[in-house]
């Protein structure tokens, strides 16, 4: 009787798991072919445990290569959440100050940046001027150029009058994560970020862009051209790698946020810096229209009520979306630019949630 208990438990539990899972599949499925996605990861947290990974599609159209759990794909500007940890790190470790002026940390600034404190960099409201503007685009010079170029220019704005999202500002951030800590930002990123949350895949990609060749790798397509789908060309210069350059998988992201919610990686005071929204000098909180209407460092937030969202999204194809209410989190990665994940992740967050969006 024992015997046949157990083997009855075995099967409700064996069965509700794979409805589950048959629920979550079927509704990736039903969005890759709806938004005519080419590859896809997923990874799913719950309760600061991975509950959900799976890859979906291929990797190389090309050569008929699927997706697998080594696929590294290009996270974009999800790597300025890595790069906000990195300076909460710095901060948590004594070696930098975020109301300090950045003059402080870089030298021979010109005098209208003197005002500029890291707050304001890794926040977007340093007023720095854009890497493109009217006069043409400058990501083809090299850094050093560049960032004499930038110093020639005036500012856009009075520092902490206003956000606007600029890769300069990262580009200074990685050059404060240098001068500190005498790494290049990829070799302070593997050291302090990638070993401690055990990202042995996004290690050997190393970072880069589409130029580089990453064994491996998920190639990126879209459909922006004519709505034919063509191979995407996006340039990431090595001095803007933080805001755009990491490689990884959905599952080690996944364990990057686990280990950032579990204070491997910053403690609990830092980490809430981090995910604080984004004051002005006004004294209000920045608000914009959409979803998600706030911004901390690295991060974007919806502030609504009823489950709300701590997000980061990168080249309109990945999104992470963490659920503070649930202890739930959703990570997805394509390779289709305009596939927007970000429209559609809550179809599959809905599925482990307790309160619905």
């Amino acid at each position: 009787m024992k015997k046949i208990i157990f083997l009855l438990t075995f099967f409700v539990v064996s069965n509700f798991t794979y409805s589950q899972v048959d629920k979550v599949d079927d509704a990736i499925k039903n969005l890759m072919q709806k938004n005519r996605i080419v590859g896809l990861q997923l990874a799913v947290i719950k309760n600061n445990k991975i509950v959900k990974r799976s890859n979906y599609g291929l990797a190389n159209i090309e050569d008929s290569i699927a997706v697998d759990n080594q696929t590294v794909f290009s996270i974009n500007s999800i790597t300025k959440t890595f790069t906000g940890v990195a300076i909460m790190q710095l901060v948590e470790n004594g070696k930098l100050n975020l109301e300090e002026p950045i003059s402080k940390y870089l030298d021979s600034l010109p005098n209208t940046w003197q005002n500029i404190t890291v707050n304001h960099i890794v926040t977007h409201k340093s007023g720095l001027p854009a890497i493109w503007n009217s006069e043409g685009n400058m990501l083809s010079e090299n850094g050093e150029t560049l960032f004499k170029k930038l110093q020639e220019l005036p500012l856009a704005f009075k520092p902490g009058e206003e956000l606007r999202e600029n890769p300069a500002n990262y580009l200074l951030l990685g050059m404060i994560i240098e001068k500190i800590s005498g790494l290049s930002f990829e070799k302070y990123i593997t050291e302090n970020e990638f070993k401690k949350a055990k990202m042995e895949n996004s290690i050997k990609a190393g970072m880069g862009d589409y130029q580089k060749i990453i064994k491996h790798s998920a190639k990126p397509y879209t459909y922006f051209r004519n709505n034919i789908l063509t191979n995407v060309h996006q340039p990431m210069p090595s001095y803007l790698y933080p805001a755009g350059g990491i490689y990884s998988t959905a599952t080690e992201m996944a364990q990057w946020v686990i280990a950032l919610q579990s204070y491997k990686l910053i403690n609990a005071e830092n980490l809430k810096t981090l995910l604080t929204p984004i004051v002005l000098n006004n004294g209000e909180v920045y608000q914009q229209n959409g979803f998600l209407n706030q911004s901390a460092i690295g991060f974007s937030i919806s502030s609504r009520a009823k489950n709300p969202v701590i997000a980061s999204l990168g080249g309109a194809r990945n999104a992470l979306y963490i659920y503070p209410k649930d202890n739930v989190s959703v990570v997805i990665l394509t390779n289709l630019m305009g596939s927007h994940s970000q429209n559609f992740i809550e179809e599959i967050a809905n599925l482990y949630l307790s309160e619905k969006k």
